[in-house]
């Protein structure tokens, strides 16, 4: 190794000297230092090599701590920018769902960023203001109210999370508070309540959805109408009906799903929409006796003019023993968007055989049972439904006294027709509200006989 004498000469500053004889010995520069009259004459300074003991313990021990310390400088800069980036991504997903929608429907003004006021107005004030689309407030509204409502009482728990009655400004709203690892759920309903034209009677009503933080902690909110009933399977285990009543609870799911099915054409149309978790804890009963449809964290949409199938991104599926016979066998169609609403269909008979068995007839009504509830466990498992509904192709069974009413004869009739194991053979669910409207009509023609008589 050859070495070059670069400076040679004595300190002019008392401070620079210390500075520079301090420095230590590195493999290219080394500083030779000596305090009497012309010591330096003769000096030729010698640098170390690798060979050098000393600084191959020191070269060792500074590669140690590089090696140590670059992967965990690495992790931590990776750390960060995936932070960002969900941030971000996040952000996207919220215009995606919000503002965006709102410059579009004109519910927000860009120049001055004015929203439709919350102020004293009542929830249907507000939905009267919003363009009149048919679906949800305009964003910033949304989180208006979002942020002004007060939890009162937990009234439900799932998998999904949990339901609140919450208050805003006195009027009773139901909260749907996601688990932060059903996301997906909460963005899908987000994006399908607020889908234009989904405002339907039989449809719940959506009020607003924001992400809000409580008790330093992320929460997911869906806001939508209050209905005291409480769900339709809530509602059998504690009420009997007469033919009248179960015919206005049937007409009315089979009306929210042919609304759900259906698309709409034109500039503000709705997409085709298929419910695919379609089971009687997904649905609300109203106070005027109606049921409405809810829970649509797993929708798909159609559109006929794009041909475009949207599946969402959710990974969760439907309730086992809800599911038809192509699910459980493995042989759906998943690419033809008619397969999707053949298997709510299916799950609407199910449905049917619910609210049927809880009609009194001759003064007998059954217990409330969920289908099936005599061949598979309470948590049924995939293999446990597919021997039942596949391999065994059972099918819940019909009560004999159904044979001596003539309205419970029809009802058996047509949950028959929509749980046919060739999902072609099926009714569709247009098929299904028509045949009920007729059954309602002639049971209403006959009470107004007896009311002459």
């Amino acid at each position: 190794m050859f070495c070059f004498l670069l400076f040679q000469g004595c300190f002019g500053q008392e401070e620079q000297s210390r500075m520079s004889c301090n420095t230590p010995d590195q493999p290219t520069v080394n500083v030779v230092c000596c305090d009497y009259e012309m010591c330096n004459k003769n000096i030729t300074p010698t640098l170390r090599t690798d060979s050098d003991p000393t600084f191959a313990v020191d070269n060792e021990l500074t590669q140690l701590v590089i090696y140590a310390v670059s992967p965990i400088g690495a992790l931590i800069i990776l750390a960060a920018a995936a932070i960002l980036i969900a941030r971000f991504m996040h952000k996207r997903r919220l215009q995606r769902y919000g503002y965006q929608r709102d410059v579009e429907r004109g519910g927000v003004h860009v120049g001055d960023m004015h929203a439709y006021p919350a102020g004293d107005n009542t929830l249907q004030d507000l939905v009267d203001q919003s363009s009149g689309s048919g679906s949800g407030l305009p964003f910033l509204v949304q989180r208006t109210v979002a942020r002004q409502i007060t939890l009162v009482e937990q009234i439900g728990k799932g998998r999904y999370g949990e339901v609140w009655r919450g208050q805003w400004q006195g009027e009773n709203v139901a909260v749907k508070i996601f688990n932060s690892r059903d996301e997906k759920s909460w963005f899908r309903e987000t994006e399908i309540y607020n889908t234009v034209l989904l405002r339907h009677e039989n449809i719940l009503g959506f009020i607003a959805s924001d992400m809000t933080s409580r008790n330093s902690c992320t929460q997911l909110w869906l806001i939508t109408h209050y209905h005291e009933y409480g769900s339709l399977y809530d509602f059998l285990q504690r009420t009997t009906l007469d033919a009248h009543r179960m015919m206005k609870l049937a007409c009315s799911i089979a009306g929210g799903l042919v609304h759900l099915h259906v698309e709409i054409f034109g500039t503000q149309g709705k997409p085709a929409i298929a419910h695919r978790d379609l089971k009687s804890k997904n649905i609300l009963v109203k106070s005027n006796g109606q049921c409405c449809i809810a829970d649509l964290g797993l929708a798909v949409m159609h559109s006929q003019a794009t041909d475009t199938l949207d599946l969402g991104s959710n990974p969760r599926v439907g309730t086992k023993r809800y599911m038809a016979p192509e699910l459980l066998e493995e042989i759906m169609n998943y690419e033809c968007f008619d397969s999707y609403k053949r298997v709510d269909v299916y799950a609407l008979g199910l449905v049917l055989w619910e609210v049927a068995r809880r009609c009194t007839s001759g003064g007998i009504a059954e217990e409330y049972k969920p289908p099936y509830y005599d061949v598979v466990p309470s948590d049924p498992s995939y293999e446990d439904m597919r021997k039942v509904v596949v391999e065994g192709q059972q099918r819940p069974s019909i009560p004999n006294r159904w044979s001596s009413d003539q309205t419970l004869t029809a009802m058996a009739k047509l949950m028959r027709e929509c749980w046919y194991h060739n999902p072609a053979a099926r009714l569709t669910a247009l098929r299904v509200k028509k045949t009920l409207n007729k059954l309602q009509a002639s049971l209403e023609k006959m009470k107004e006989l007896k009311q002459d008589v």
